[in-house]
């Protein structure tokens, strides 16, 4: 039985039979107060190619109530099973009504139900990325079966309904929509409860698109509409400017919603966002940076994804890729942006995540094989999202940004409202930049895995450079990964920096095409050795770097001095590499942020240097001496504490790292006074986040209990107060807490389970990296429930649990020997196998990187 699965080859068969004209959906959701189920009835029309052909509708229901197709009644226990309906259809005009019903979920799947602590008020949205649709009305999931849809709902006295096209007046309780143009099923939304909102518009030269945010009435105070809506008319204008193609919606709304699985989602004119991105308390001006990409993440979608969508999720890419570099893009370009940078904060994270995907044993290629929905539900990642913009801000330096624009334009008017594979966008843009893409779209998109450049360099006597080349190494892929590793061309800047007055500055750049093993770069006769050598300058390509031996040495006295962010990120990320790789010594690389950290002045780049660091320490360090480098960081992040501007971004940003490695008496001491008021810090605002984050780290080390915490829920009696004191309960060091937050994960019936949220901070509480012996009976308990819980729990929730409580913190060779055992007896599906074959990949690599720091104190 296909589960709630869907294969590629089960769509294009149904694709080749079907043409589906509308949807007219009525849902009542008068009982979403008292929870369960709400009654769902659907009317669709479609054409089919043949006569008594045998396909199906998909469908997602506690109950069937009625089946009718083309008028005939069917026997809902005959037709009804294993989320499909089985149909048999007549050649031409077909139209199905189907009444359910339908669940309500807390699982951020299809129709999200969630009570406000705060006003007792319910509120639901609905998430149907990828196939949730199904779960909400009968449908044909997925996404090249396009329609029009019609949503009309009953909802309860007072509420606010919202979905793709304009909110009408209600009628006796009753909202009826009109439909949409021909979507997807997926970008689909209905958005329904108390919501307030505000309301603005974008003027464009020949029209007007009304604007709204909607929030829960607890959070109103921290919607910052104004800044929101700044940056989304910022989007529209610079999008409207590169894609010349009206906005393809009637309205643009933007709902901020509770307990949202992803950043957001691109929803035909309602995107759906976290409503975490409405701060309550003070925040760095990187959380402000990351919302605007998200905003403008979402709203490029607007375009590409929603009204040119692909075909089948292997060109996902297409639509997360195009996304991510133009909201970047954006951001970096647009006239009057916040955050001209941008592509700073793109190099030091959002590569990182896609340099660490591309060594895992599930790397793929771009253009990924997507054989059916379990392979989708864990594609959206680094690979998809980060590499495919990397290597989209690549092929803009390679045909040239205008060509890029003029050929997206051309795809944009050749294809509206309609479904795409990568051959239409490379087929546009050779048409406009006059280049042959094929073989660059087979080295890059079709071809899993990444490259090494490193600088191969000769000196003279004098001082001048002898020659200078580019060395491109193709590290083999991991065990299993279809394919073999290539050398790829790339377009890389090389730059010289020197010394001057102090500081790092950029005296010489060369732009060239890297190809094949081994490519000179001309300089100049008699120019001196710079002091560093940077290749990929500018962060042009998708690739590893490497410093030669004489620029490593300057960086580690002069990382923090060099002019510009980007230069400075791009060495930090390739420390950061070099560290998981085993090149650098976490002990060099705990240095190296210590003495450069001090002198970085981007926020973003600071906080992800926090997370590395941290991270480095807990796994990559030589056990022997982790306690000795976790005690220099934390010292450090103490006394930078200390030293920072009062009341600015810094200052908090070193807060939240000291408090998250306070381990002494005395350091454990100083956090609770700044919990308690004993203790102050001139400027350093102890407001309802960072008071949480200090009782998480005292109670994860015993220094505060459960009267600490149900004292600071009472202070914040809202839906987060809630989950983070479920995360602090969940971090206590006890046999006995480590046992109710297992069982309140792992052992709860399908029905009885937490939250998404709730069991998200759960686990994040429970998985202690100093509580390597609390932890250790769980190793087993792990693999005893992992397929269990994938089996009877929804994707997402399955999906924390098997990467959340995987035993990333026992690193040693028996962690490695228990997953492999469990992988050959197990038989996991492919999703599953894949999930826990990454974090197993994760303890390998640790153990490595400790080997690597062992022998750097051997020699010392």
């Amino acid at each position: 039985m296909p589960g709630t699965n869907l294969t590629r080859e089960e769509a294009q068969q149904r694709a080749r039979l079907l043409t589906v004209d509308s949807y007219e959906i009525e849902l009542d959701l008068g009982g979403a107060k008292e929870g369960g189920t709400f009654r769902s009835r659907t009317r669709v029309r479609f054409d089919c190619t043949e006569e008594g052909v045998q396909t199906f509708a998909d469908l997602v229901a506690p109950e069937v109530h009625q089946v009718v197709l083309n008028g005939k009644e069917l026997d809902p226990a005959e037709v009804f099973a294993d989320s499909r309906i089985a149909l048999t259809l007549s050649a031409g005009a077909n139209e199905l009504t189907v009444d359910a019903s339908c669940a309500y979920t807390n699982t951020g799947e299809g129709l999200h139900r969630f009570v406000d602590p705060v006003d007792g008020e319910t509120y639901l949205y609905s998430q149907f990325e990828v196939a949730d649709t199904r779960r909400v009305f009968a449908v044909f999931e997925q996404p090249d079966l396009k329609g029009t849809f019609q949503f009309t709902v009953r909802a309860p006295q007072g509420w606010t309904v919202v979905s793709n096209a304009p909110t009408p007046e209600p009628v006796d309780g009753v909202w009826t929509f009109d439909p949409t143009p021909p979507i997807s099923s997926y970008i689909t939304a209905l958005i329904a409860g108390p919501y307030t909102s505000v309301h603005g518009s974008w003027q464009g030269e020949e029209r007007s698109v009304p604007l709204g945010v909607y929030c829960r009435p607890s959070l109103a105070e921290f919607l910052d509409a104004d800044a929101i809506f700044d940056v989304t008319r910022q989007g529209f204008d610079w999008f409207q400017e590169k894609f010349d193609m009206p906005y393809p919606f009637a309205k643009y709304d933007q709902l901020f919603v509770p307990e949202f699985n992803a950043g957001a989602m691109e929803n035909a004119g309602a995107v759906t966002i976290r409503d975490q991105y409405l701060f309550r308390s003070k925040m760095t001006d990187s959380a402000y940076e990351m919302r605007a990409e998200t905003i403008l993440h979402e709203l490029a979608h607007m375009w590409f994804g929603d009204l040119v969508t692909m075909e089948w999720w292997n060109d996902l890419w297409l639509n997360e890729s195009f996304a991510t570099f133009t909201s970047i893009h954006c951001q970096a370009a647009a006239p009057g942006s916040s955050w001209p940078a941008a592509w700073t904060t793109f190099a030091n994270s959002m590569k990182t995540w896609a340099y660490r995907q591309d060594q895992l044993p599930s790397t793929h290629p771009i253009m990924a094989e997507i054989n059916d929905l379990d392979d989708v539900l864990v594609n959206f990642d680094g690979i998809t999202y980060a590499k495919g913009a990397s290597v989209l801000k690549q092929l803009v330096a390679y045909v040239g940004e205008d060509a890029f624009f003029a050929g997206v334009r051309e795809y944009f008017k050749r294809h509206a409202w309609g479904n795409t594979r990568l051959s239409d966008l490379l087929g546009a843009l050779e048409e406009t930049s006059g280049r042959d893409l094929k073989a660059w779209s087979t080295a890059w998109l079709e071809t899993a895995g990444i490259n090494v450049l490193r600088p191969q360099i000769e000196t003279a006597a004098d001082g001048t450079l002898v020659s200078l080349a580019v060395r491109q190494e193709a590290p083999a892929l991991p065990a299993g990964v279809k394919g073999a590793a290539v050398l790829r061309p790339h377009r890389i800047a090389v730059g010289f920096y020197d010394l001057v007055d102090g500081q790092l500055e950029r005296t010489h750049r060369v732009e060239l095409d890297v190809d094949g093993e081994l490519t000179p770069v001309e300089v100049p006769a008699g120019t001196r050795r710079p002091a560093v050598v940077l290749l990929n300058d500018d962060d042009l390509s998708y690739a590893k770097i490497r410093l030669d031996e004489v620029s490593l040495a300057t960086v580690r006295e002069h990382l923090g001095d060099f002019t510009e962010s980007l230069p400075r990120a791009l060495v930090w990320a390739a420390a950061w590499d070099m560290t998981r790789d085993g090149e650098m010594a976490t002990r060099d690389y705990l240095e190296l942020v210590l003495s450069g950290i001090v002198k970085e002045s981007d926020i973003g780049v600071v906080q992800s240097l926090h997370g590395q660091v941290k991270l480095a320490l807990d796994l990559y360090a030589a056990p022997e001496w982790r306690a000795e480098g976790l005690a220099r960081w934390t010292a450090g992040t103490l006394r930078q504490l200390l030293a920072a501007e009062p009341g600015g971004d810094h200052q908090l940003a070193w807060a939240r790292a000291f408090a998250a490695t306070a381990r002494s008496d005395e350091d454990l001491a100083f956090l609770a006074g700044l919990l308690d008021g004993t203790r102050t810090v001139e400027g350093l605002a102890v407001d309802t986040e960072l008071r949480w984050a200090l009782l998480g780290r005292l109670a994860a080390t015993g220094k505060a209990g459960e009267a600490e915490i149900a004292a600071e829920l009472t202070r914040d009696s809202t839906a987060a107060g809630e989950e983070h004191a479920a995360g602090a309960r969940a971090a206590m060091p006890t046999a006995e807490a480590k046992a109710a937050a297992w069982a309140a994960v792992v052992e709860a019936g399908k029905d009885q389970g937490l939250p998404n949220h709730t069991q998200a901070k759960v686990i994040a509480g429970f998985v202690q990296f100093d509580q390597r012996e609390l932890l250790e009976p769980y190793t087993q308990k792990y693999f005893a429930s992992v397929k269990p819980s994938w089996e009877k729990l929804s994707h997402e929730m399955a999906q924390q649990i098997a990467t959340g409580l995987y035993p990333r913190v026992q690193v040693e060779q028996a962690t490695l020997d228990a997953t492999d055992a469990w992988l050959a007896s197990a038989e996991p599906v492919p999703a599953l196998r894949r999930l826990v074959t990454e974090a197993r990949s994760g303890v390998e690599r640790a153990l490595r990187a400790q080997e690597a720091d062992r022998a750097a104190a051997s020699r010392a």
